[in-house]
């Protein structure tokens, strides 16, 4: 049984293949629910007999519309379909809109478009990636347009280490598509590390040099990278699809291409401070170690031992003595003892006037004990007397 996955990873999937998918369609419908918002963006539907679909035209796009939108008409959008993940929901996002009734060219770019995509020249898998720090790169553009004084002027704030090489080049007119394929083949031999196709923004007459197929061929058999970067970013143009990058215009071609050499400062900055840090902590660290070493190495040295020993053989001298002083004292007051009960129990101390010792059979009794009749001896030192109990009379 197959794991199953999040509604978020479900979603996210559902996003990419949709938004990879259908990046640039034209659909033809009916305006419904039109809204137009305050912060210039349009909110509507379009739809036909049996489906609709939501749309959203945002107000950088809305801003060159040449007519205004009214609920029932009938136009053709060209869009991306986006997807709001949180909810799940997708949207057609425009980014042209004309009445409907397709043109001529409009037509001719539809046909184009298909064509090239059944042969392959689209495909993702086949896109030549883009060095990360460009060397040389071939700008194939008119000299004498605004797109070349864009890109260098990007160029230089960027990554100033670049070298730009123009092939001045026809990019409007009749023959313009001939002179682009020209410049495309020369800029290869050039050694440089990428190129850059393009021009300034125009009407789609203007711009449609880059929608014929000998440009698209050249632009798919270079050996080199290829930035497409025509027009504005509502334009899309056949060179866009077959190039390796689409950028959304000439100056945006130069931020894709190369690296941001501030951000490449900040980074250096970062590792510089880091490195500090690192080497200082180092520092600290291998000074704590020592520190710790040589306090161990001073508890342990020869030093430290003797000294410890003579410490140990103070301290025993010192029990000792007071062993010996405390063990002096015990027999002291034992003797003491001794002597004194000697001294109150000699034969001298017992023969005192009006004193005798009771005693029965020769053992000493005390007087409460004696009865009646009992035989008993009185005895001093010198003199024993044999009684008898006559009676007892105890207070």
């Amino acid at each position: 049984m197959n794991s199953a996955i999040s509604v978020t990873t479900l979603n996210t999937q559902i996003k990419s293949l949709l938004e990879t998918t259908f990046i640039n369609v034209y659909v033809e419908g009916e305006i419904s629910n039109l809204t137009y918002h305050n912060s210039g963006h349009i909110y509507f539907s379009i739809k036909d007999e049996n489906s609709t679909i939501s749309c959203v035209m945002f107000k950088g796009n809305a801003k060159y519309l040449k007519f205004r939108l009214e609920v029932g008409q009938k136009i053709v959008i060209n869009g991306t379909i986006t997807v709001y993940t949180p909810r799940g929901n997708y949207q057609l996002l425009c980014n042209k809109i004309e009445p409907s009734g397709q043109g001529a060219l409009a037509l001719a770019y539809e046909q184009l478009k298909a064509k090239l995509q059944a042969k392959g020249y689209f495909e993702t898998s086949i896109k030549k990636a883009l060095p990360k720090y460009p060397k040389k790169i071939a700008l194939v553009t008119s000299p004498t347009g605004a797109a070349i004084e864009d890109m260098k002027k990007v160029a230089t704030h960027r990554w100033p280490l670049v070298e730009l090489v123009l092939v001045p080049t026809l990019v409007q007119g009749e023959e313009s598509k001939y002179d682009i394929v020209t410049s495309i083949k020369y800029a290869q031999t050039l050694d440089v590390d990428l190129i850059v196709v393009g021009r300034g923004g125009g009407s789609i007459e203007d711009l449609w040099a880059f929608n014929e197929e000998i440009v698209a061929t050249a632009i798919f058999e270079c050996d080199k990278p290829v930035i497409s970067a025509v027009g504005h970013e509502i334009d899309f143009l056949i060179s866009d699809f077959v190039a390796d990058i689409r950028a959304a215009t000439p100056s945006n071609a130069m931020e894709i291409a190369l690296p941001d050499i501030n951000e490449h400062r900040i980074y250096l900055d970062t590792l510089s401070s880091d490195f500090k840090t690192r080497l200082k902590n180092q520092l600290s660290s291998k000074q704590t170690l020592l520190d710790n070493m040589k306090n161990l190495f001073e508890q342990n040295s020869i030093k430290a031992k003797f000294t410890f020993i003579d410490e140990q053989i103070k301290l025993l001298k010192t029990n000792f003595d007071n062993y010996l002083k405390s063990l002096i004292n015990t027999k002291q007051s034992g003797i003491d003892l001794l002597k004194s009960s000697f001294l109150s129990n000699h034969p001298d101390k017992k023969d005192l006037k009006g004193y005798a010792q009771v005693t029965i059979d020769n053992k000493i009794t005390k007087l409460d004990e004696l009865k009646p009749e009992d035989i008993i001896a009185l005895q001093s030192p010198k003199t024993i007397v044999s009684c008898k109990v006559i009676s007892v009379k105890k207070q």
